[in-house]
């Protein structure tokens, strides 16, 4: 292929186009600068540096400059709930939804907003009201998903399992496990009705929904046993141990309790011991020294605390090893003994807790929801010792 010569002379006017756009493009950049408050740019350079009290007084002196920053308006409001100033954020999305020349993207916008102001402020009704109205637009998918928290916070399970059920045809995140916590929770009013038929239904859907959910086993072992079907209810709350071993912890005294009913405690102390043995746990060990130290006596729940110390260590172990070696010990090591005994007790109760995965809140009891961020399941029915 011949080179053309007068490709070199197309060069230059390639280089000087080039020069000019670039000329054009940083005059529109400086223009548009000039005429952005420099609070703006204060404002975010506080946000960067994780300041946003500063950032909110930036951001307010750019609006009383200029009121027409809708975007602003997000930004401010936002911070405003964040701050926990809910009234000031109320009143500053329904300035902006007052305005008549409001496009009608800006104004569902400000409408989401508005419903979150809502509920942060604890005015469920109105939330709803607002979401509510939201569901017939491109913001549903937000709306439902604040809906289902309202209905929850509510405790109108029957709403929750509805809203959460149009979550799940439109989302890629499944939702089954949290519709079967609103099943169980439809149960547990049923069973305080005493209405165990709809609490057996409620239960049966729960686990169709989601095969490992152990809440709905324990609650159906707890209908069994109720109805004096002992063998169904031991059945039941065993196959907790395929679904959550870590969940037996919740069921092992009533299934003691069922079989010390049915005349077979020795074979549910051997059942309890190679569960422990499959699923080591400070609970299930506490539970399996008791039953012994009740139905064998203190030198049996002696030689059980000193082979679980010596194969899981623990403040706990000790614990009940110093209680059952205090109740054979000759007189004059008693109160040696005793003190011992109440230091490590002090120290187990402070020390042992239940733990959120999501948010690390502690608790002294087990919850199925975290009572701090209110995800479901987060709890470890396990304690540990920290």
């Amino acid at each position: 292929m011949e080179f053309e010569y007068w490709w070199l002379l197309a060069f230059p006017l390639f280089f000087a186009l080039g020069w000019l756009a670039a000329r054009i493009d940083i005059r529109q950049v400086v223009t548009e600068s000039r005429t952005v408050p420099n609070s703006y740019f204060r404002g975010l350079n506080f946000l960067l540096n994780e300041q946003p009290d500063k950032a909110l007084d930036a951001f307010l002196e750019v609006v009383k400059l200029d009121p027409e920053t809708i975007d602003l308006h997000y930004t401010l409001g936002a911070l405003f709930r964040k701050r926990g100033e809910i009234d000031r954020a109320i009143r500053m999305h329904e300035n902006l939804l007052e305005r008549e020349t409001l496009a009608e993207e800006d104004r569902l916008k400000a409408l989401a907003e508005l419903g979150q102001d809502y509920l942060k402020a604890g005015l469920l009704d109105r939330a709803e009201a607002v979401f509510t109205r939201l569901l017939e637009t491109p913001f549903a998918g937000q709306a439902r998903r604040f809906l289902l928290e309202i209905y929850v916070q509510e405790k109108d399970w029957q709403k929750a399992v509805q809203a959460a059920d149009e979550l799940d045809k439109q989302s890629a995140q499944p939702m089954n496990a949290e519709i079967a916590h609103f099943n169980c929770e439809l149960a547990t009013l049923d069973m305080v009705k005493g209405d165990t038929d709809s609490a057996h239904a409620h239960l049966d859907k729960a686990l169709s929904i989601h095969r490992q959910c152990t809440r709905a086993n324990i609650m159906l072992g707890d209908l069994q046993a109720g109805a004096g079907d002992r063998e169904g209810a031991i059945a039941t709350w065993r196959l907790i141990e395929a679904q959550s071993p870590g969940h037996m912890v919740l069921v092992v005294d009533r299934l003691l309790d069922n079989f010390k009913q049915l005349n077979r405690l020795d074979e549910g102390l051997d059942w309890l011991k190679g569960l422990l043995t499959r699923h080591p746990s400070l609970d299930l060990f506490t539970t399996l020294y008791h039953a012994v130290m009740q139905s064998q006596g203190a030198e049996a729940a002696y030689q059980l605390a000193r082979e679980e110390l010596r194969r899981n260590p623990s403040f706990h172990a000790l614990e009940r090893l110093a209680e059952a070696e205090l109740i054979t010990a000759p007189e004059d090591r008693r109160e040696v003994i005793q003190n011992a005994k109440s230091l490590i007790q002090s120290h187990v109760q402070r020390l042992t807790r239940y733990h959120c995965a999501s948010c690390g809140f502690k608790a002294k009891q087990f919850f199925w929801r975290c009572p701090a961020c209110g995800r479901w399941d987060s709890f470890d029915p396990a304690r540990h010792e920290e």
